[in-house]
């Protein structure tokens, strides 16, 4: 009896390591995707302006080391002066003043058939009848494991 609990003590413990191995071949996605307008065609950049009553088509890279998911595209006011900590190069900046009609545009998509790079190309009209400014272009794109990354581009809408 002394001697089956002594191989028990000395099994299980054996079991249980044997048994919590990574033997299988499946990898941990532990990057995040990465966004980029910095190359030949990206819109916007940085401090671009552009004009209420035009249509635009804003273009980033992204990619990711296993799998891409999803995007989207988000603008907004940036009257009040904020920032995101994602954000790349500043601007100068109108005075801060109150939203009257700000432009606010958000659009989530899939990344159908996944794969490892896509160029979001979404064309945007910029209404007549919004408010000029500073407003921010915002990116974000997640991969199949849900990992996310986004950026942030100072823009301003003119007349």
């Amino acid at each position: 009896m002394k001697l089956l609990a002594k191989l028990l003590l000395i099994i299980l413990p054996i079991s249980w390591l044997i048994s919590c191995s990574n033997g299988d071949s499946s990898s941990v996605d532990e990057e995040k995707p990465t966004i980029s307008v910095n190359y030949s065609g990206g819109f916007p950049q940085a401090c671009e302006e552009i004009q209420k009553g035009q249509s635009y088509t804003f273009k980033a890279m992204v990619t990711d080391n296993m799998e891409l998911a999803a995007y989207s595209l988000n603008i907004h006011h940036n009257f009040d002066h904020h920032t995101h900590d994602d954000q790349g190069a500043q601007c100068e900046l109108s005075p801060i003043k109150n939203a009257v009609n700000p432009m606010i545009f958000m659009e989530n998509h899939t990344i159908e058939n996944g794969g490892t790079s896509y160029e979001i190309n979404l064309t945007v009209a910029i209404p007549n009848d919004i408010d000029i400014g500073d407003y921010h272009c915002a990116f974000s794109v997640t991969d199949a494991t849900g990992w996310q990354s986004r950026t942030s581009i100072d823009i301003k809408i003119v007349d």
